[in-house]
């Protein structure tokens, strides 16, 4: 009866994890050939916003279906409290490929720095360019609309190593970060995301499935104000991220030692 059952749980991670990469390709689509359209025709204010909503909506149901599998936990509620703070670079960690779409999930007004072949892609080009989303090509041009978008009162979202961590528990941060702070005079929020698995992290493709159930966690992290120094921010950061996700760790490590359960000589001396 044991051995029937784990082949329908691995049957059922199989369904459960293959059908969802489908509902995320699906809804992309869909959504990218819509908001392409309204990219042409809506004035860039209205397409913005309407863009960035979308964004977060089809993320919100794609992260619910797969909650509702009862094979992946996403713990977010933590960023529904970023919602009513005004001009803020928000900064989370980066250990998978689809961070940003957690974050995209729970903040309706958010401008997400990301690689212009993201941009370009067929599945998210069309959304990202209605939500106005920032490239990272030009380094001129991505300070200065991150700069423009904090200066309207809105939120950026900016991972500071520019990729997924490949050195955990954070890679060296770049510099951007702390010449838009400066420049925008806008503070920084850091975000702690909190993971148990390695899926979709540097190298991982995304049709390969991880061992299931998944479980994401994510914790706002040290408010940082606006710093009068570029050069200051970023040591500062990368001293925070490392002690705090170095800690985090070492806590998860602690809590799964203590649920294993005792070895044979143990429990016997136990009885």
């Amino acid at each position: 009866m044991k051995s029937i059952a784990r082949i329908l749980l691995a049957a059922y991670d199989y369904t459960v994890f293959y059908l969802g990469l489908l509902e995320f390709v699906v809804l992309c689509l869909v959504w990218s050939a819509l908001a392409g359209v309204l990219y042409l025709v809506l004035p860039r204010e209205t397409g913005c916003r309407i863009g960035r909503i979308g964004i977060m909506l089809g993320f919100r149901i794609f992260l619910a279906s797969l909650t509702l599998s009862g094979r992946f936990k996403f713990d977010l509620r933590a960023l529904d409290g970023l919602r009513k703070k005004g001009a803020t670079i928000i900064a989370p960690n980066h250990p998978s490929l689809w961070d940003a779409v957690m974050m995209a999930s729970r903040l309706p007004n958010v401008a997400c720095i990301m690689k212009s072949v993201i941009v370009n892609n067929i599945l998210l080009g069309g959304g990202a360019r209605l939500a106005r989303y920032i490239r990272n090509d030009s380094i001129r041009s991505m300070i200065s609309l991150a700069v423009q978008d904090l200066q309207n009162g809105n939120h950026v979202l900016l991972f500071p190593e520019g990729t997924r961590t490949v050195t955990p528990p954070i890679g060296t941060l770049k510099g951007s970060i702390g010449l838009i702070a400066c420049r925008a005079r806008a503070p920084v929020q850091t975000v702690l995301i909190e993971t148990d698995t390695p899926f979709l992290s540097k190298g991982w493709p995304a049709y390969r499935k991880p061992p299931l159930p998944l479980s994401y966690r994510v914790r706002l992290g040290r408010h940082f104000d606006a710093p009068s120094s570029s050069a200051s921010l970023v040591p500062e950061l990368q001293h925070y991220f490392t002690e705090s996700l170095t800690g985090a760790q070492s806590a998860r490590n602690m809590a799964a030692d203590q649920a294993l359960p005792l070895d044979g000589p143990q429990t016997a001396n136990a009885k």
